[in-house]
């Protein structure tokens, strides 16, 4: 019995949670007398569509704002596009207008070409020489300055060698073999050997050489004793005991010594002629400062 007792009284229990009794019931109408007398009070619907016009009319009025505004920004964009649009064109006839102006070439009459012709002719032969002039003095210069690059070293071809090739040295060379070309030097050349071909240095020594070919030194030509030389020589001043088969062109002194044999001709400023040497040749002393035509002249005319 006890235990459908507890039953009974929890689902009663239970009932009464799922329906409300009296006293919510009371709260419920309470709460609805509530809702019920906020909308029992009357409404001014006048008063409220004024509002509403208010409301609308300054809607309208910033709508309107807006709109100026933007309609002021197009109209500026579009005159911005109008600018660059002009610029462009004026950029283009102004490029048309330089185009214009480079193309055009008259062309000249045929008489007129024809007269222009013959001292064109001349100019480019004046020019020609003027150009050729110019090529000369380069070069020369360029000699002058190579010539002043002189390097002391020195640089020895012992005997038992043989080059066969040109040779061109900055600094000096000792030729104790034997080279068959030509040799360029800056310094001084000392040959002792043997030389088949032109040479030209600033000083030229020869000792028991033979040379084959023309010997061109700016300073002083020894040709020592034992030493044959055949082919001109050219200097500003030479001293010779050996034996030379050619020409010799000197703008200074030269000295002939006893057992000097040369034979050509002398060209000097002086020559001083020893006992014993043997010249077969002209000795002419050209580069003397006394005029020896004018004193023949002059006793001539009394």
């Amino acid at each position: 019995m006890g235990f459908f007792k507890d039953f009974k009284d929890d689902f009663s229990q239970a009932v009464n949670e799922l329906v409300p009794g009296e006293d919510d019931m009371d709260v419920l109408a309470t709460d609805e007398e509530l809702v019920v007398n906020t909308l029992e009070d009357e409404v001014d619907v006048e008063s409220e569509l004024v509002k509403l016009d208010g409301l609308l009319e300054q809607v309208a009025s910033k709508n309107s704002a807006l709109n100026k505004e933007a309609e002021k920004a197009a109209a500026k964009f579009e005159e911005k596009k109008e600018e660059k649009k002009d610029n462009k064109k004026e950029e283009k006839k102004a490029d048309k207008k330089e185009e214009k102006v480079e193309e055009p070439k008259v062309e000249a009459p045929v008489e007129t070409v024809l007269t222009d012709i013959l001292p064109v002719e001349e100019d480019n032969d004046t020019m020609t020489k003027v150009q050729e002039e110019k090529v000369m003095t380069d070069n020369a210069n360029q000699f002058v300055k190579e010539e002043k690059v002189i390097s002391d070293e020195v640089s020895v071809i012992t005997s038992g060698t043989i080059i066969k090739g040109d040779i061109i040295s900055n600094g000096s060379l000792d030729i104790q073999g034997e080279v068959q070309g030509n040799v360029g030097c800056n310094g001084k050349l000392v040959v002792t050997g043997t030389v088949t071909g032109n040479s030209e240095s600033s000083e030229f020594f020869a000792d028991s050489a033979k040379i084959e070919g023309e010997v061109v030194s700016t300073g002083t030509v020894k040709i020592g004793l034992g030493s044959v030389v055949i082919g001109n020589v050219t200097s500003t001043s030479a001293v010779i005991a050996g034996a030379i088969k050619g020409d010799i062109d000197v703008q200074g002194p030269v000295v002939v010594d006893t057992s000097a044999v040369v034979m050509g001709n002398i060209k000097s400023r002086s020559v001083q002629i020893n006992n014993g040497a043997v010249i077969e040749g002209f000795c002419s002393q050209c580069y003397s400062d006394v005029d020896v035509k004018s004193l023949f002249e002059s006793k001539e005319g009394k």
